[in-house]
């Protein structure tokens, strides 16, 4: 299970150098908008020591991390909804991912230029939110001239989904997510036909630079209005300095330690966007293990026995007959699974049985 993220920002916001510290992959990068045309996609592991620990207990000869897919899209400006710059191309592009990460630029430097001449955070915000805000409403005007001809024929499903609209749209024209408006889960359900860009998880990527004014390190106003935002919208953020992880992303993990020493952050920014975004996309990871392999499952959050288990082949999931589940704290604690065995911390787990992050599962099946 592949999930995207779309890696979203104003021009000279730094998305291209935190791809490639993502990545590890080049893309074009130059000090100018539009210097990305076409998203760039790269596979990125999802970081997680549980992964060692376990290969450690089983001998694997192989580790296979979860994965998480990144695209690197174009600098979104003013107008793109109606066009403006490579507007259209840039919504598409956003709209074919799973989520979006929204690269917020929180350092001053005179030599890279902002596309709008000043450091303003909250004005970046509004300007990138209000665009995918406005694309949306016209998707939804759109499909409310339509779908009157379903109504009018008593279509149970074009009914609710009008009524829905006829919510949604204000709230839109009234410069708000859709993603803020409360529904129930069948209204979740009924506005996915509409594929909203406004619909998708927001993570917002605060990104700083090493030796320059950042609005984080000096508490400045405008870093407090931003966090503000951040609390009272109930939004999940990042803090990373793409420049020092990209100079970073071919130094094996000790060299990158005593860099990040020299540098004075000791964490992975780009290590907490993994793990941030992988939750924002409501997953999670359970455990295989042996000696051919230690390898990370990724499902959805909440999955069942039989769901998890199609993860590895789909003719689990209706084959599916029980699992053998231990988790990862106390297969650690016992030193191996035969000894977790014996102090009765195995378990067998039917269909009803949901998976939690970090359990370690045998599954029997038919």
């Amino acid at each position: 299970m592949a999930l995207s993220v779309g890696i979203v920002g104003l021009p000279n916001v730094g998305k291209s150098t935190l791809f490639n510290a993502l990545t590890k992959k080049e893309v074009l990068m130059a000090n100018y908008p539009f210097a990305t045309i076409d998203p760039s996609v790269g596979v990125v592991a999802v970081p997680d020591n549980r992964l060692k620990t376990l290969s450690d207990i089983s001998g694997s000869t192989e580790i296979i991390p979860a994965i998480v897919e990144f695209v690197d899209i174009a600098g979104l400006v003013k107008g793109a909804s109606a066009g403006e710059g490579l507007g259209n191309k840039f919504l598409s592009n956003i709209r074919e991912t799973d989520m979006i990460a929204e690269v917020i630029r929180i350092f001053e430097d005179e030599d890279i230029h902002h596309v709008d001449g000043a450091i303003d955070p909250m004005s970046d915000i509004e300007v990138i939110n209000l665009e995918l805000i406005m694309a949306d409403a016209e998707t939804v005007s759109k499909r409310m001239g339509t779908i009157e001809r379903d109504v009018r024929g008593g279509d149970k499903d074009a009914i609710a989904l009008k009524e829905l609209m006829e919510r949604l749209l204000p709230h839109l024209e009234a410069g708000k997510l859709a993603n803020q408006l409360e529904m129930t889960d069948g209204e979740m359900k009924i506005i996915k036909e509409l594929h909203l860009l406004t619909m998708k998880p927001f993570l917002y990527v605060c990104n700083k630079k090493n030796g320059a004014f950042n609005l984080d390190e000096n508490n400045d106003e405008r870093w407090q209005e931003l966090t503000a935002f951040f609390e009272s919208t109930g939004s999940e953020y990042v803090v990373v300095d793409a420049g020092v992880e990209h100079e970073l992303k071919d130094l094996d993990e000790a060299e990158k330690t005593e860099f990040r020493r020299e540098y004075g952050t000791q964490d992975s920014g780009v290590d907490a966007l993994i793990r941030a975004s992988y939750h924002r996309l409501g997953l999670m990871s359970y455990f295989t293990t042996g000696e051919k392999e230690t390898r990370a499952w990724t499902v959805k959050i909440g999955s069942t026995g039989p769901e998890a288990g199609a993860a590895i082949h789909t003719d689990f999931k209706d084959k599916y007959i029980r699992a053998q589940v231990v988790t990862f704290e106390d297969l650690v604690t016992a030193g191996s699974r035969a000894a977790a065995k014996e102090a009765g911390k195995v378990r067998t787990e039917g269909k009803e049985y949901i998976v939690q992050d970090g359990d370690v599962i045998e599954f029997m099946h038919s």
